[in-house]
């Protein structure tokens, strides 16, 4: 059923959808990794550091689900699966690691769907995010990378994840000083995922010519990618929490100097420190800890430095008239 879905769609692309597909292609960048981490980035430095936290807290918890579920699925992409299909474009690029379920959708429900299920938004707003998410989603199938049960459960699983992310930052809004234990659980629960990723044995298949079709040990990088990303949120909510308490509430002059120096900041160490990293640490740990530096920069290193600078200019008028 899966597939005939996706041949369906694969002919209509290659008739009468052109267009859509030129769309859905932009549509899905949306749901990749380096824009939704840019998106919460922007949100938790320039426009609320609450809402930021909500999104960090939730989207690295689904990162950690779909590496877990990913890696015990162990699902192959519909193309390998079935030889008819042909992906759009470059659409492969896109679908890295395991096909179930869909990363970008989980992606999408994190950052789009975490707007969504928030009461507290406008309607308008709440609607569109709906309508993002629904897209971004679609686009996978359409685009032929995933199968409708990939983005179905990434979808739902991703909404889930973040219902329970907003109630778990209440909790630790009525009980501040357990923080700790909520940090402590995330890195617990991230380490046991990256052993069982890298000790559970992964299907070994070979084609007509003898050459393996899947990797998993390839497969199981995003999995790595996650744990990185979570355990460097929790230590860096952390270390914020008790060391630099930054504040969004400051004039939009500046929030727009914070967003570009922000992202400055951010593509030197994605583009530049990032790789450095993974051609020097090999295995597992060449995943991880670049992705450790790239979210703990954005969740604890640039509101540190954003907090003495601001506190350098506050005292400065103080320092030349004396």
């Amino acid at each position: 059923m899966d597939i005939d879905i996706l041949l369906a769609l694969q002919e209509f692309r290659g008739g009468a959808g052109g267009a859509l597909s030129a769309f859905l292609s932009k549509m899905t960048t949306l749901g990749e990794l380096n824009t939704v981490l840019v998106v919460m980035a922007l949100v938790y430095w320039c426009v609320s550091k609450e809402f930021g936290t909500y999104l960090l807290l939730g989207w690295h918890g689904n990162r950690l689900l779909n590496g877990a579920m990913k890696v015990t699925a162990c699902a192959y992409r519909p193309w390998i699966r079935d030889a008819r299909i042909v992906p759009y474009g470059n659409s492969i690029s896109t679908a890295t690691g395991y096909s179930f379920p869909s990363g970008h959708s989980m992606n999408a429900a994190s950052v789009y769907g975490g707007g969504a299920v928030r009461r507290d938004l406008p309607r308008a707003l709440r609607i569109s995010l709906g309508i993002a998410v629904a897209l971004i989603a679609f686009s996978r199938i359409f685009l032929g990378v995933h199968t409708p049960q990939d983005i179905l459960v990434g979808t739902a699983a991703g909404l889930a994840v973040m219902v329970l992310a907003r109630r778990l930052q209440n909790w630790v809004g009525a009980h501040p000083d357990k923080d700790w234990v909520v940090a402590c659980a995330g890195i617990a629960l991230a380490a046991l995922i990256a052993v069982y990723a890298a000790l559970k044995p992964y299907p070994a298949d070979y084609d007509s010519d003898g050459k393996l079709l899947v990797d998993g040990a390839k497969m199981a990088r995003d999995t790595f990618k996650g744990v990185g990303w979570c355990s460097a949120f929790m230590a860096g909510w952390i270390l914020e929490r008790r060391f630099v308490r930054f504040s969004t509430g400051v004039s939009v002059p500046r929030r727009a100097a914070r967003a570009a120096a922000g992202l400055l900041g951010y593509y030197a160490v994605s583009l530049i420190l990032v790789p450095l990293l993974e051609e020097q640490i090999p295995g597992p740990a060449g995943t991880m800890v670049p992705c450790f530096v790239q979210v703990l920069y954005i969740v604890f290193l640039f509101p540190w430095l954003l907090k003495r600078l601001e506190r350098e200019e506050q005292c400065a008028p103080a320092d030349r008239k004396e």
